[in-house]
Order: C-alpha cells, then sequence, then structure tokens
C-alpha cells in the first residue's frame, strides 16, 4: 500500500473497528473525487467515519443534521446586504468546505437534495450570477436509514447515479464490540486522532497519481461487459448507465493504487463492482422475488463473466 495511504487508513482505524473494506471503499472513493452514500441503520458508525476521515485530513468539516425544515439556502449559502456597506455579501452555507456530512439525507426534501447534489456534481455554488468555488478537494458523505420510511423521502433513482459508491458499514463481530466498548469507556474515540496525517494537498497529489494508473484494453473490456450485463439481465428493470461504467474504471484504479500497483488488474474490477453499481439498478418485481437484493445481481453478473487473463489486450 502507497505509503501516505497507509498512515491514513491506520489513522481512520484508530477510531472505526474493523471496518477494513469500507474504510478503503471510502478512500478510494476520495482518490477518485467522488462522493459516497452510506446507507445502514443508526449507531454503527457512519457519523464517526466521516469525522474520522476529516481529521485524517486536516481539511474543513460540516455535518448538517437533513429534515423536512432545511432550507435549499443552508447548504449553498445566501446574499445579503451587509449593513455597513450596503452591499450584497455572500454568507457561505454548510457545502464551502472540504468534507460534508449530510445526515440522513433521505428526511430533506427534494428541493434541498437537489441542491446538495447539484454542488456535489459542480463543485461550485452560483448564486446572484456570482460562482463561488468550493476548497479542494470536496467530498459529500451522505447518510440514510433504509429501513425506516416514515417521514422520508426516497432519493430518485437518478440523484442515487450521482454517488460514486453506496457502502454499508454492518454490525460488528462481538470481538470488535468489546473493542468499541473499550475505546468509547473514557472518551470519544476521535480523540484517537490526535493530528491529521495527511492534508489536502496532499490528497490533491494522490488523486493525479490515480489517474495515471494503467488499465489494459482487456481490463477495459471486462468492465463493459460488466455494464452491459446489468443492462440485459432478466432481473432488472434498469441496468447501469455510463457514468456507472466511468465510476467502476475509476475506482478500479484507485484499488490498483491502493493496493501498490501501477496497473489494474481484474480483481481490482470485481472487488469493486458492488460498491459502484449495485445501487444504481433496479430489480424488477422478479428479481425481487429471487434475488431480493441488487448486490446479488452483480454477483451473479461476475460469476457468469469469463475473467480477462492478464496477458490479454
Amino acid at each position: 500500500m502507497h505509503k501516505d495511504i497507509e498512515k491514513l487508513t491506520e489513522s481512520i482505524a484508530k477510531v472505526i473497528v474493523g471496518k477494513d473494506d469500507v474504510i478503503r471503499c471510502v478512500v478510494a472513493g476520495l482518490l477518485c473525487n467522488g462522493h459516497i452514500l452510506i446507507e445502514d441503520v443508526p449507531g454503527v458508525g457512519k457519523t464517526q467515519l466521516a469525522a474520522a476521515l476529516s481529521r485524517s485530513i486536516g481539511g474543513s468539516f460540516n455535518r448538517i443534521q437533513l429534515t423536512p425544515d432545511v432550507m435549499p439556502s443552508d447548504i449553498t449559502g445566501y446574499s445579503m446586504i451587509n449593513q455597513n456597506t450596503f452591499e450584497m455579501e455572500y454568507r457561505a452555507g454548510a457545502a464551502m468546505c472540504n468534507f460534508l456530512l449530510a445526515d440522513e439525507i433521505n428526511r430533506a426534501s427534494p428541493k434541498v437534495q437537489s441542491a446538495l447534489l447539484e454542488v456535489m456534481e459542480e463543485h461550485q455554488i452560483s448564486i446572484d450570477g456570482v460562482t463561488h468555488r468550493l476548497p479542494q478537494p470536496f467530498m459529500v458523505l451522505a447518510t440514510q436509514n433504509p429501513v425506516e420510511t416514515y417521514g422520508t423521502y426516497h432519493l430518485p433513482e437518478a440523484q442515487m447515479d450521482r454517488f460514486f459508491m453506496r457502502v454499508s458499514m454492518g454490525y460488528p463481530s462481538e470481538d470488535e464490540e468489546m473493542q468499541i466498548l473499550s475505546r468509547t469507556e473514557h472518551h470519544n474515540p476521535l480523540e484517537n486522532i490526535k493530528e491529521a496525517v495527511l492534508h489536502p494537498e496532499d490528497i490533491l497529489q494522490l488523486q493525479k497519481k490515480v489517474e495515471e494508473i494503467y488499465v489494459s484494453d482487456a481490463v477495459k473490456r471486462y468492465i463493459l461487459r460488466i455494464v452491459s450485463s446489468t443492462r440485459e439481465h432478466t432481473a432488472l428493470t434498469l441496468g447501469a448507465s455510463p457514468r456507472g461504467s466511468i465510476a467502476l474504471y475509476k475506482a478500479a484504479k484507485a484499488n490498483a493504487f491502493l493496493a501498490g500497483r501501477d496497473f489494474v488488474l481484474p480483481d481490482d474490477v470485481k472487488s469493486m463492482a458492488e460498491s459502484v453499481l449495485a445501487h444504481r439498478l433496479i430489480l424488477s418485481p422478479k428479481g425481487k422475488s429471487q434475488l431480493g437484493d441488487a448486490r446479488d445481481v452483480i454477483r451473479d453478473v461476475l460469476n457468469a463473466l469469463p475473467v480477462p487473463m492478464e496477458t490479454e489486450g
């Protein structure tokens, strides 16, 4: 593993116990300049993960608890008259930071969801004809509870597609939960991160290195076969779009970089496929009854497709 990435993952692991795969996916998303949807039940560490990431990097961090009464201006900011100069001034919203935790995104109104997702796509805010660039890197980590539906606004599929990855924390094992109890006995585990191990400028340099990772034509075709198979799968009414192909391509490069390689293997593609593609799919009634989850469709596709040899392409 790249030494800078190793320092980052070790720092986050001081707070998050036993979730190495989740940490790896979140770091991969960061290296690809993408946004992460963390979907899981309350209390499993979603907020702690986002806070640990930002504290480890030293960038600015904002958290907004999304509820039905939150306004788009709370996300984007607004212009108001300065009483001293009588000129319009921009007052920054929650999105003006390096890392934004959007807690319970499915509790926000569709108008607020749209404002947030526009910021995610453009990395800038335009108010009263003036464009305000967001600091770089910029990453949104949004959370939602997939079980509770009362008082929530379901994210449309077109908006789900804007997230680079969807991950799930899952419950810890008994041994892991013993460690969690020990860590929280005397203080907040976030205090275990005494100082940042990287800085935003370092992340920008690492993002450039990830872009230089080599991907052979054979692996590219493998990515396209996976995505095209989702469009033809009988368990789905909607397969992955070209945005999904691009995301899987970038994620595979990030995974290779995390492994300390300068080239992508088919295993890099396979390890990232579920997190990158599953939330972009819509199951048919037949698929819901037979499989129940889009992740199972991805596994089915991966099992059915031949893996290219390393020498191909």
